[in-house]
């Protein structure tokens, strides 16, 4: 081996010594940052937004009209208490009366008094007679029907029933008795051509 190679040979030696020295520095720099850098607090895992079709939509029992949006009634179904809510009816004169007695509107519809007689049902309210909760100032009214008949409908015709001069008026609890006070000539019964529209939320053993 001549001088010359052997000189090349010494400085790559060298070269190649002085690469390791500084990658064994960095790799211990590394080594020491790593071991002295704050344990990172791992963060709890955020629970995900229930989106509104897994959300829990079921809602408590008992009528939800509030006072403010659509008032109960009291009215009577064969001697037991019914609750409901006048919406429409077929003559703008009732329906003033109505919303003047519960305070949201109650919505004039003419052809609710087109609907055949079979599809509807009654009920009987009192022009005269002992003081209550009727539109008339008058005892509540009376239903021939609730939710769990078959036969139920909200829609009713107006019954107008009144007290004949000389007779004691007292409460009646039911259509049966209605139609016993018209045949003892107590009371009269017209009906007008009017249809209301009267869902009942609360009766007897249920409710909406």
């Amino acid at each position: 081996m001549t001088e010359e190679k052997h000189k090349m040979r010494s400085k790559s030696l060298v070269w190649i010594a002085w690469l390791f020295m500084v990658l064994a520095l960095g790799l211990y720099s590394v080594a020491q940052t790593t071991a002295h850098a704050p344990t990172a607090t791992p963060r709890p895992m955020q629970q995900p937004t229930p989106s509104p079709s897994s959300m829990d939509m079921t809602m408590p029992p008992g009528p939800f009209f509030s006072d403010e949006l659509a008032p109960l009634v009291r009215g009577i179904y064969a001697g037991e208490d019914v609750f409901f809510i006048h919406t429409e009816a077929s003559d703008a004169n009732v329906a003033g009366l109505l919303t003047d007695m519960m305070g949201p509107e109650v919505v004039v519809v003419p052809d609710l008094a087109k609907i055949p007689e079979a599809l509807r049902g009654n009920v009987y309210v009192f022009t005269n007679g002992i003081a209550g909760g009727g539109p008339m100032g008058f005892q509540p009214d009376i239903f021939d029907s609730i939710p769990p008949d078959p036969d139920y409908t909200p829609l009713r015709t107006l019954n107008l029933v009144t007290w004949q001069a000389g007779v004691r008026p007292r409460q009646l609890d039911s259509v049966a008795e209605v139609e016993g006070a018209e045949t003892a000539g107590e009371i009269v019964v017209e009906q007008p051509g009017i249809v209301i529209n009267m869902p009942i939320l609360t009766w007897p053993g249920g409710h909406r």
